[in-house]
């Protein structure tokens, strides 16, 4: 990890200097991360693509304004955090029981694909704020240090959102089995 931030933070000196190949190679180490990060949280790859290329260029366009180069990956998050709710706000809501698991679905053994597909429902039930947090620490296995620090908001809150996010997740999808077992 420790030769990433010293590449991340050459990349990014890089970059400011006006080296297009250094931004481009933060881009490929980045990207299918944040792509990954978008999409879990938007729901829509159509939408997870438009907010990945938007934070990007405005990563780009901002690099003059990050203070410590080598944590380029938590800013980056934040900027991709702050577009993303940016985008779910100026959603609707389509019904208020979307994103939960039909009880007959809970009543019998499931096959990979359909636990799979149940998970990703639960997980789209939960706020934004609790599934940012779940995605942030379950898919992409950052600290809370490090998800306090991209989310700007204290590490106790970090952990709030995430064990109640848990606890629903669990309450959810306890019922649930797998062909497998």
């Amino acid at each position: 990890m420790i030769f990433r931030e010293v590449e991340d933070r050459d990349l990014v000196q890089r970059a400011r200097r006006g080296d297009v190949e250094g931004y481009n190679l933060l881009v490929s180490r980045w990207e299918k991360r944040l792509y990954n990060y978008l999409l879990r949280l938007v729901g829509d790859r159509e939408d997870a693509m438009d907010l990945t290329q938007e934070v990007f260029l405005k990563a780009y366009q901002n690099l003059g304004k990050l203070e410590d180069a080598g944590r380029f990956g938590p800013w980056l998050f934040r900027i991709a955090h702050n577009e993303a709710f940016s985008l779910l706000r100026r959603r609707r809501p389509e019904s208020d029981n979307e994103g939960e698991i039909p009880q007959e679905a809970l009543s019998y053994r499931m096959y990979p694909v359909e636990m799979s597909v149940a998970v990703e429902r639960a997980l789209n039930s939960l706020s934004p704020e609790q599934r940012e947090v779940v995605i942030l620490k379950i898919y992409q296995g950052w600290k809370f240090e490090e998800m306090a620090e991209a989310l700007d908001c204290p590490v106790s809150t970090i952990k709030s959102r995430l064990y109640t996010a848990l606890d629903r997740l669990k309450e959810m999808l306890a019922p649930v089995r797998s062909s497998e077992s």
